[in-house]
């Protein structure tokens, strides 16, 4: 597809959601929701992509990768509005004009693309995303004339009666041929309840100037969910932790139980390895193949687990690498370590990484066997083949050598173990 530029709307305050967070920047699966809505500019090749900001303009565009364009909605006073703040950087564009919501991060790939084809494919001056909704409170109603030609639509706080009853319903997404938009848009009066200018009111103003309007219906009306609320938020998780979850196991991985399971979006792990109950996965990990996860682990940002290894239940592990073949089997906290091969540490082994002012690493070479109830303050380092014993503190700065063997509070060494 040729010629798109995408416009997608990230004004919203968080006002339902009772928060100072900008609504773009609450997350989903551990990522902005606006980065799922980003990603559909991508897949569909956009020639131009304008993010139109508001509320939080400044902390929302940190988020946006190089090339997006800005625009700012100065005034909060509707969708229509928000799109006309696009018109600067689009007066020149012709072509189809897509636009999004940055609250509408359910949406997938095939379904945008399926509504630019239909709408390149009938030349149509504008087509809808729609649905057919049994109970479709909270959304503006698809009105048709006696040709079942699509001729307006009606949001819900002004619609009657009767339109109420309507089950077709808009999910607000659609494209438009770029001059019918910005013609249309400049007709769009605050003929409402709210005294704002809606979007919507466009494809009325179209279908009055002989526009053809077209349609194409979604299947699974959850993909157009808006997030308007925490309960929504909380609902959009559950399915996008679903999707994320099935990805995997689609790809080898192990999930014994999904509905328990909590992996962020873009996570990696290796084929056949087993992801117990009860266990959370964050940003940026990444675990190997043929490893084994949980119950209740908790893999924070910055871990790295390379092949066959378990690391087991009741564990935290942050900003740490894990070299293959270890074992931490439960009871531990594992944080800004650089763990070797073939390791084995035992129940209860802290790394005690933070002396109340910065964070301190930790190394332990490979075939390293850490006893039960170890504390090891960083900075600290284990050498090749040594042994702490039960219960030992390893104090700072002070290395254990190659092939040792260290017990007591504070470690000290015994022997050195034979090669």
């Amino acid at each position: 597809m040729k010629n798109i530029a995408v416009v997608i709307l990230a004004a919203g305050k968080s006002t339902r959601m009772k928060s100072l967070t900008p609504k773009a920047l609450h997350h989903l699966c551990g990522r902005p929701i606006l980065g799922y809505v980003l990603d559909l500019a991508k897949e569909v090749n956009s020639a131009k992509t304008v993010v139109v900001l508001g509320y939080g303009y400044e902390q929302v565009r940190k988020i946006l990768p190089a090339g997006v364009e800005i625009a700012v909605q100065k005034k909060l006073i509707g969708t229509a509005d928000a799109v006309k703040c696009a018109y600067p950087a689009l007066k020149n564009f012709k072509g189809t004009v897509l636009v999004l919501y940055a609250d509408n991060p359910l949406l997938k790939k095939e379904t945008v693309k399926k509504l630019l084809q239909g709408h390149i494919d009938a030349a149509s001056d504008v087509t809808l995303l729609t649905a057919n909704v049994d109970k479709p409170v909270g959304y503006g109603r698809i009105l048709r004339d006696e040709y079942s030609a699509i001729c307006g639509i009606v949001e819900e706080r002004d619609a009657d009666e009767f339109e109420k009853e309507i089950k077709e319903i808009n999910t607000g997404i659609a494209c438009f041929k770029s001059d019918k938009l910005f013609a249309a848009l400049k007709k769009v009066r605050p003929n409402n309840r709210k005294k704002e200018y809606y979007l919507t009111d466009a494809i009325g103003i179209i279908y009055k100037n002989n526009g053809l309007i077209g349609s194409v219906k979604i299947d699974d009306v959850s993909e157009a969910q808006g997030i308007n609320s925490r309960i929504d938020l909380a609902r959009a998780n559950k399915i996008q932790q679903r999707r994320v979850n099935e990805d995997l196991m689609k790809k080898g991985v192990t999930i014994i139980d999904p509905e328990t399971t909590f992996i962020s979006f873009g996570s990696k792990v290796g084929a056949e390895t087993v992801i117990y109950p009860f266990t959370v996965i964050e940003n940026d990990v990444k675990i190997g193949k043929r490893c084994s996860v949980g119950p209740f682990a908790h893999l924070r940002e910055g871990t790295n687990i390379d092949n066959d290894v378990l690391a087991g239940n009741f564990l935290e592990i942050v900003r740490s690498t894990l070299g293959s073949k270890t074992f931490i089997k439960h009871f531990s906290y594992i944080g800004d370590s650089r763990i070797g091969k073939s390791v084995n540490i035992g129940a209860g082994t802290v790394t005690a990484n933070f002396d109340g002012k910065k964070k301190n690493f930790t190394i332990i070479k490979d075939n390293a066997l850490i006893g039960s109830d170890t504390i090891l303050v960083a900075p600290a380092k284990i050498g090749k083949n040594s042994v702490t014993g039960a219960g030992s503190v390893i104090v700072k700065n002070i290395p254990v050598p190659d092939n040792a063997i260290v017990v007591g509070v504070p470690a000290r060494q015994l022997k050195i173990r034979k090669k």
